[in-house]
C-alpha cells in the first residue's frame, strides 16, 4: 500500500487541513462528513436523479425549495420554523451560512461568545471577519447561566448543539433559559445544529422555544453530515424578521441560491429518512461506535470521553501518549484520525491526548482503522 506523505502535525494550521490530507485514503476516519455506503433505498433515489432534474426544470424554484424545507425540517420536529420570505436562506454548505452570519454580525458588533470546545472552522470564520471571541465553556450551557458581564460585552452567543466533538445536546429546558437570558440582554442567540439528525434528544421544536423567548436568534441547519451524497448538500440559515442583522443583504452579496436539483434530492433523502431511514442511520452509527469501543477496549490509559454521545464522531482519550506521535504513526498506515487540540480553540493544551474518530464510514474500513489504532496505541 502506498503511504500518503503528510506534513508534520505541528505545522498544520487547522482541522480542515488534517481532513484534507485524509480525503484520498480509504481509511479516512478524519472528517465528520457522511462517507458510508448508500442504503438500497438511497441508491434508488440516486437512480431517480434524471426524473428529479426534469421535475426541477418544470417547477418554480420557490416551490421546489419549500418542499425540501418542509421534508427536512419536519423530519426533525422543527415544525415552527419560519415560513416568511427570506427567513430560510439556502446555502451551498453550513460554512457558507456561517460566513454570512459572521459578516452580518460584524457590521453591528465587535465581539461574540463562542462555545468551547467546538470545531475550529467556526472560530476561524468568526475571527476572519474581525470579531473578538470570548470562550463560553460547554458546562455553562448545561448548568448555570451566562455571565452577566459577558452578556454586556458581546453581540451574540454561538452554541453548537449537538456539539462537535462532544455530542452534548442543549435540552429544551436549557435552551429556554439561555434564550430568555439572551432576550434580557438583547444578545443574538446563534445555534449550529448540523449534527441534530443523529440525536433524537435534539428533535424538540427549537424554533418554538426561540420564538416564545422573545430573543433575537439565528439557526444554521445542515444536510451534509447525514447522507453520503458526495458533498451535494444544503446549509440553511434561518432567522426571524426581528433579528436585526443584514443577513439577506450579505447573502445576496455571496450567492443567488442553491441548485433545485440538490433541493429535490435533499427532499427525497428526507422522505426516505422519515420512512425508516433515520432509525436505520441511528442503528448504523451506534453499531460503528460499539465497533470502535470494542476494538480499543482494555488498552492502558484509553477511555471514551463521551459515553452518552449519539453523534457520528467519537472522542478517544489516549492518556499520556502524544497526539503527534499517534497521528504520525497512523498516517504511515494511511489511517487518519483527528487530533483534538484545535477543538479547544482558546486553550489547545486541553485537547492533547484526545483523538476524534469519524463513525459515518463503511464498517469494514472502520474496523481496519480501529485495529490499526489499537496496534499503534499498544506500541507507543
Amino acid at each position: 500500500m502506498t503511504v500518503i506523505q503528510s506534513p508534520p502535525l505541528i505545522e498544520m494550521g487547522n482541522l480542515t487541513q488534517y481532513e484534507y490530507l485524509a480525503l484520498n485514503s480509504p481509511l479516512n476516519l478524519s472528517d465528520g462528513h457522511a462517507r458510508q455506503e448508500l442504503t438500497p433505498s438511497q441508491s434508488r433515489i440516486i437512480e431517480e436523479l434524471p426524473s428529479l432534474w426534469a421535475d426541477a426544470i418544470k417547477r418554480p424554484v420557490s416551490e421546489v425549495e419549500a418542499d425540501a424545507r418542509s421534508a427536512f425540517f419536519g423530519l426533525f420536529g422543527q415544525h415552527s420554523y419560519p415560513r416568511g420570505e427570506g427567513r430560510v436562506l439556502a446555502c451551498y454548505s453550513s460554512s457558507v451560512a456561517m460566513e454570512i452570519f459572521a459578516r452580518s454580525l460584524a457590521g453591528v458588533s465587535d465581539a461574540i461568545g463562542l462555545i468551547h470546545p467546538t470545531f475550529d472552522n467556526i472560530p476561524d470564520i468568526l475571527r476572519g471577519v474581525g470579531l473578538r471571541l470570548v470562550p463560553v465553556e460547554e458546562e455553562v450551557l448545561h448548568e448555570g447561566e451566562f455571565d452577566p458581564y459577558l452578556m454586556t460585552q458581546v453581540g451574540a452567543i454561538f452554541v453548537t448543539t449537538p456539539n462537535n466533538p462532544t455530542g452534548r445536546v442543549v435540552s429544551e429546558e436549557r435552551l429556554r433559559i439561555l434564550a430568555e437570558q439572551c432576550a434580557m440582554y438583547d444578545v443574538v442567540l446563534a445555534l449550529d445544529t448540523c449534527f441534530r439528525g443523529f440525536d433524537t434528544r435534539a428533535h424538540y421544536d427549537h424554533y418554538a422555544v426561540l420564538e416564545e423567548s422573545g430573543c433575537r436568534w439565528v439557526v444554521i441547519e445542515d444536510t451534509g453530515k447525514l447522507w453520503p451524497t458526495l458533498e451535494l448538500k444544503i446549509g440553511w440559515l434561518v432567522s426571524p424578521e426581528h433579528v436585526g442583522l443584514p443577513l439577506e443583504k450579505v447573502y445576496s452579496d455571496i450567492l443567488l441560491g442553491v441548485s433545485p436539483l440538490v433541493m429535490s434530492m435533499v427532499r427525497r433523502f428526507a422522505e426516505d429518512a422519515a420512512g425508516g431511514g433515520l432509525a436505520e442511520l441511528h442503528d448504523f452509527i451506534a453499531g460503528n461506535r460499539a465497533l470502535v469501543r470494542a476494538a480499543l477496549a482494555d488498552l492502558p490509559e484509553v477511555e471514551f470521553l463521551d459515553p452518552d454521545s449519539r453523534a457520528s464522531v467519537e472522542r478517544v482519550g489516549i492518556g499520556s501518549r502524544s497526539n503527534l506521535a499517534v497521528w504520525s504513526a497512523l498516517s504511515e498506515h494511511n489511517v487518519f484520525a483527528l487530533p483534538c487540540q484545535k477543538f479547544f480553540w482558546a486553550d489547545s493544551a486541553r485537547g492533547e491526548g484526545i483523538l476524534r474518530i469519524a463513525l459515518a464510514r463503511p464498517p469494514a474500513a472502520l474496523a481496519i482503522g480501529a485495529a490499526t489504532l489499537r496496534t499503534v496505541l499498544s506500541e507507543i
